[in-house]
């Protein structure tokens, strides 16, 4: 960078980086993984010993069919008790056949599979906790979700994955966890290609209802292929317009929504990664105070302070690109 060049880089950031942070929360109001305001009471009791409120929160999820936000909960509750399951423990005493402790347990077991340097035979004896879940609610999903990561660290072939996701699918077309584990297992990093990866994610897309979280699958295709190291192989026109549709669902919901904040993230590093750096900040915006640890724990092991640098980082590139006699646009206001 010539001297020149470096000094009006330098006057740019000094006049307008500031104004760049309208709209954006302080930092010390930014949350990392806020649960919303279901899931927070049972977090709260849990912590105490007790597993009536998260009891009663799954079972409220099952009887309703709410299988996203079954999904959603059970797999923070899980996160919960792998470190704290006194409450766990004392709801499968109480409750050892019911569909939710069941649901928890199966989850459970095959995240501690998973962090075992002996994960594949770990993994293989879950098999039936997985099955006694799906069975004690046969319309549920979730099962198959969490039977789908199993798969990928079993290392099911590609036929008996593809019986999975058929029954997967049967019980919810649209269920973005499940499509979620799928993309996974046809990643290259693990039983797929990059081509196969965003095959399945752009054609889950087009057939995703308005407002599907589904819809921005793609850009879960281009983190995966950024996280192998990019390349060659799937051209830069085709990495945009994941973004563009991800962009275009993350428009659909308000400002400061929690439901897609994990989306918004993702397509804020997508868009960091693409240098679309107007963009970045815009998404920015739209998080507000809710960051997400993926996937900031993917490049960090202090996911909040890398959202927090990041967030720096953004409006320091896009001041850089304004002109020095020009004055930042300031966002709109969110309404309510």
């Amino acid at each position: 960078m010539g001297p020149l060049r470096a000094l009006v880089r330098t006057a740019r950031m000094a006049r307008h980086t500031s104004r760049l942070a309208a709209g954006l929360p302080d930092d010390d109001e930014v949350l990392l993984d806020a649960p919303d305001e279901r899931l927070g009471p049972a977090l709260v009791a849990a912590g105490r010993g007790e597993y009536a409120p998260a009891a009663k929160l799954l079972a409220t999820t099952r009887e309703a069919a709410e299988w996203e936000n079954r999904d959603r909960y059970a797999l923070r509750l899980t996160a919960f008790a792998h470190t704290r399951g006194e409450w766990l423990r004392a709801w499968q005493a109480a409750a050892p056949h019911d569909p939710d402790v069941l649901l928890i347990k199966a989850e459970l077991a095959v995240a501690r599979g998973w962090h075992s340097p002996a994960r594949v035979e770990l993994l293989r004896e879950v098999g039936p906790l997985i099955a006694a879940a799906a069975e004690a609610e046969p319309r549920d999903p979730v099962p198959w979700r969490i039977a789908l990561d199993h798969a990928r660290g079993t290392g099911l072939g590609h036929s008996g994955f593809e019986r999975l996701w058929a029954e997967a699918v049967h019980r919810s077309p649209h269920h973005y966890g499940c499509h979620v584990s799928a993309l996974k297992y046809l990643s290259a990093s693990w039983y797929g290609s990059h081509r196969e990866c965003f095959d399945f994610a752009e054609r889950a897309a087009e057939d995703a209802l308005p407002g599907s979280l589904v819809r921005a699958l793609p850009v879960r295709a281009v983190f995966a292929y950024l996280a192998e190291g990019g390349g060659a192989v799937i051209p830069r026109a085709r990495l945009d317009e994941a973004a563009d549709g991800a962009i275009a669902l993350s428009a659909e919901y308000a400002p400061g929504d929690p439901w897609p904040a994990e989306v918004r993230n993702l397509l804020t590093y997508v868009l960091v990664r693409l240098e679309r750096w107007p963009d970045a900040l815009t998404q920015l915006r739209m998080i507000g105070p809710y960051a997400t640890s993926f996937p900031w724990d993917r490049v960090s092991d202090d996911p909040l302070g890398q959202f927090l640098q990041l967030r720096d980082g953004v409006r320091l590139e896009v001041a850089c690109s304004i002109p020095l006699r020009a004055r930042p646009e300031r966002p709109a206001r969110a309404e309510g």
